[in-house]
This record gives C-alpha cells, sequence and structure tokens, in this order.
C-alpha cells in the first residue's frame, strides 16, 4: 500500500485589503481537491455575510484566552485590538491526510508558524499602491476615515518592511498560476508560487 505524503503549509499574508481574501476564493473555488484553507479564529466582531466557522471562528476575548492557555492554536496575533489565531486540530489533521493547508493571516503570525515549521511556505500580498489600499478599505464599507482606518494603514507599511526580506511577494493584481497535477508535491508548488511573484 503507498503512503500518502503528508501535506505542507502555505501561508498567504499581506496587508488588510492586500488581495488575499481575493485570491483565495478563486483558489478554493478551482482547486479545493489539492488545498484545504485553515479557518483562523477571532475576536473581532463579524462583518454583514459573514458566518461562524466559514469565514472565521468569532470568539470573545476570553473564550480565545482559554485557548492559548489550552495550547490551541498553532498562532496568534493581536491586531487593531483584536486577537487572530489559527487552530490547531484542523490544520493537523488535513496535514495527516496529505492535503496542503494554506493559513491566511497576518504577518506576526506567519513568522511565528515559520519558526515553528521551517518548511512553511511564505506569500506576502501586496496592492499596486498605497493609494489603492486606502481606496480598498474605505471602499469595503467596514473601515472609515478614522483611527481604524490610520491604523490599519500604518500597519500595512511596517508588514512591506517585514515582508519584504523572507516571504515571497505576490502582486493582488498578478494572475492565478495554473497548477499541473504535480503542483500538489514537491517543488512543482514553489513553481507555481513563483510564477505570481511580483
Amino acid at each position: 500500500m503507498i503512503q500518502k505524503s503528508k501535506g505542507i503549509l502555505i501561508v498567504l499574508s499581506g496587508f488588510s485589503g492586500s488581495g488575499k481574501g481575493t485570491i483565495m476564493k478563486e483558489l478554493m473555488k478551482k482547486y479545493s481537491d489539492q488545498y484545504a484553507l485553515s479557518i483562523s479564529a477571532t475576536t473581532r466582531s463579524p462583518r454583514p455575510g459573514e458566518t461562524d466557522g466559514v469565514e472565521y471562528f468569532f470568539r470573545t476575548k476570553e473564550q480565545f484566552e482559554k485557548m492559548i492557555a489550552d495550547d490551541e492554536l498553532i498562532e496568534y496575533a493581536k491586531y487593531v485590538d483584536n486577537y487572530y489565531g489559527t487552530p490547531k486540530a484542523y490544520v493537523e489533521e488535513q496535514l495527516a491526510a496529505g492535503k496542503d493547508v494554506i493559513l491566511e493571516i497576518e504577518i506576526q503570525g506567519a513568522l511565528k508558524v515559520k519558526e515553528k515549521f521551517p518548511d512553511t511556505l511564505l506569500m506576502f500580498v501586496t496592492p499596486p499602491s498605497a493609494e489603492e489600499l486606502k481606496n480598498r478599505l474605505v471602499g469595503r464599507g467596514t473601515e472609515e476615515m478614522s483611527a481604524t482606518l490610520a491604523q490599519r494603514l500604518s500597519s500595512g507599511k511596517k508588514k512591506a518592511l517585514a515582508g519584504a526580506s523572507s516571504p515571497r511577494r505576490a502582486s493582488s493584481t498578478a494572475q492565478l498560476p495554473r497548477p499541473t497535477p504535480a503542483h500538489c508535491r514537491g517543488e512543482s508548488r514553489r513553481t507555481a508560487a513563483d510564477s505570481i511573484e511580483g
């Protein structure tokens, strides 16, 4: 009996408003048999249309801190006064089943994952410009010209500096790669990442 090889972790990170969600939706729509998308837990309030257990696991601050205490997270970080983290059980289950697991998380968490799992493939998504990032955040209808928006933009600049040194960089205007059957294994997965590198 041929033993299924273990999957790898792929971390997609970038600014809020950089296009991470759009990239992930297209990827999972076309190639859900090859990849599993990890669902993060957060203490932020759901946006209109978001469902618990689909976009995020929405938790109270007390519930999240209990998850930290019980070592139920691969990584976690605090961003704009809210916790975000990756539940461990689902990720380990999917990797063991041979699926490549994609984490869409903030750069702080991405670097923590890389420390724990050195073979993790990091990809950093950037918007075409700072002005476009600002337009996207305002255009969402969830961000106002306020301290929160300013904080996100300031955080974006810091992430650009952090992401430029080690993760692969991908522009959110790039076309997604067209995977071949081999893209699920070995170096060919890195080739797929190279094709959208900015």
